[in-house]
């Protein structure tokens, strides 16, 4: 049985089992900087309002300085029978100099303290993943860069539809990532407001100034309403709602990279270095990295619903169910962050094998929307000329089932498409040739050279 710093309506003790299921500080204990940062602008603010001495404002400070170096360099460890990180330091300090460090906790609580590390947390990772996702983006316009005339079939329902080169295809996860950035660049200014000043709920009859504290830790703002200001983790739901959407592009871009390295699509050979072997099938070669991100998905996602039913039935102002939030949050950017590092890498290293993609391509008439095109420019509507097209596509299926050729609207023979209409010419080929039909592809956004080259310099951008 041990005494909290706490003790007054309480005697204090508590059991162990009690202590250990009460205790965070094995997942607060990352928040130490935050937690040691924010006490000594809380000194400073102290003393700026003549709450405590200038002279104690420096000791205190000194002695935060010192812990931190101290947790920094491993002279100083966390104690694992810490209650948390906001009491660790706390205790430390006071051990260090005395009853002086009783003072650091004026005009505080806990409530807007695990608040304000949460916000600077936070605003530090928004940053860091946002720096992830601008190399993950540069590594994809590499890519599409060298990839510019790589001719490759397009899907829809999975199934082959129109031709595209696979730059149009990687920008279109460059266009997601770069979505993902801006939601959390919107998030951090939501982040970046202070809390500190709340106290438990009510303020403080202690005539302090958040505004001069909250511009020393470079924050824009204060929260303006107190209860708010300890009750709020909206930014931790924002938060771990844009991560499960960066997972979520992370995984579609997996699921497709799973089944381009398969043998039945031969798109992509990932580096030896991000795949794994069978302990029992010796010729096989498992994308297991593209489909660990696709699997961890499942967790990022179980994190926000995790948050979201914590918070749903919490009346204000703070509960103890908060105390939760962390280690979802904490897990979500962990594993966002590590998939992040893995796929820039497995994608940077991988080879495209350009000539299967124009293969491909050549199969599943993926030109026929094309062919009714053709026949527009010679004046017939576009609905007859659909029909058209569809039924020679339909004759040339029977033909392929039925004998041994192995037709395709590039090799069908003109007289066979002049028996479906006198329109067609010799300049048809030229017209359906897949080549052609991409640079074709001129409206803006779509797969021309010329788009590419702007969806490029727009994410450069």
């Amino acid at each position: 049985m041990s005494k909290k710093m706490w003790e007054g309506r309480t005697s204090g003790k508590t059991s162990k089992i009690a202590d250990e299921f009460n205790s965070s500080i094995n997942v607060d204990r990352r928040m130490y900087r935050e937690d040691i940062e924010g006490s000594i602008a809380h000194v400073a603010m102290l003393s700026h309002c003549k709450i405590i001495k200038k002279s104690e404002e420096k000791k205190i400070k000194a002695a935060l300085i010192k812990i931190l170096n101290d947790i920094d360099t491993g002279k100083l460890k966390i104690s694992d029978d810490a209650e948390d990180i906001h009491m660790f330091v706390e205790e430390v300090l006071t051990k260090r100099i005395g009853d002086l460090g009783k003072k650091l906790h004026t005009a505080r609580s806990r409530n807007d303290q695990v608040a304000l590390d949460a916000r600077l947390y936070m605003r530090k990772e928004i940053i860091s993943i946002n720096f992830l996702l601008d190399k993950m983006i540069d590594t994809i316009i590499k890519i599409a860069d060298e990839n510019r005339d790589t001719i490759m079939p397009g899907f829809t329902h999975l199934q082959k539809a129109q031709a595209i080169t696979f730059a149009h295809y990687i920008l279109a996860y460059g266009m997601m990532f770069k979505r993902d950035m801006e939601r959390l660049y919107d998030l951090y200014n939501r982040v970046n407001v202070s809390p500190i000043g709340a106290l438990a709920l009510a303020g403080t009859t202690y005539k302090t100034d958040r505004v001069y504290e909250a511009k020393l830790l470079n924050f824009d703002s204060v929260c303006e309403n107190s209860i708010d200001a300890v009750s709020d983790r909206d930014f931790i739901v924002e938060f771990a709602s844009d991560i499960s959407i960066i997972a979520m592009h992370l995984s579609r871009l997996a699921e497709e990279i799973i089944i381009y390295t398969s043998g039945e699509f031969d798109y992509i050979v990932l580096s030896d270095e991000f795949t794994t072997g069978s302990s029992i099938m010796p010729q096989k070669k498992n994308s297991d990295m593209a489909e660990l991100v696709r699997g961890k998905t499942g967790r990022v996602y179980g994190n926000l619903i995790n948050i979201l039913t914590i918070l749903k039935g919490l009346p204000l102002a703070y509960n103890k169910d908060m105390q939760e939030d962390k280690e979802l949050i904490f897990d979500s950017i962990d594993t966002v962050k590590n998939s992040l590092v893995i796929f820039e890498s497995m994608l940077a290293t991988m080879t495209i094998n350009k000539e299967r993609m124009r293969e491909d391509a050549a199969t599943g008439f993926i030109n026929a929307t094309d062919l009714a095109d053709y026949l527009v420019t010679k004046g017939v509507p576009f609905r007859d000329a659909y029909k058209i097209a569809g039924h020679i596509v339909s004759f040339a299926l029977e033909e392929n089932k039925d004998s041994k050729n192995n037709y395709t609207l590039e090799t069908l023979p003109l007289e066979t498409y002049k028996k479906f209409s006198k329109k067609f010419d010799e300049d048809l080929y030229d017209f359906i040739k897949l080549e052609n039909t991409v640079y074709r592809r001129t409206s803006l956004g779509g797969a021309s050279p010329k788009n590419i080259d702007r969806q490029i310099k727009y994410l450069k951008k």
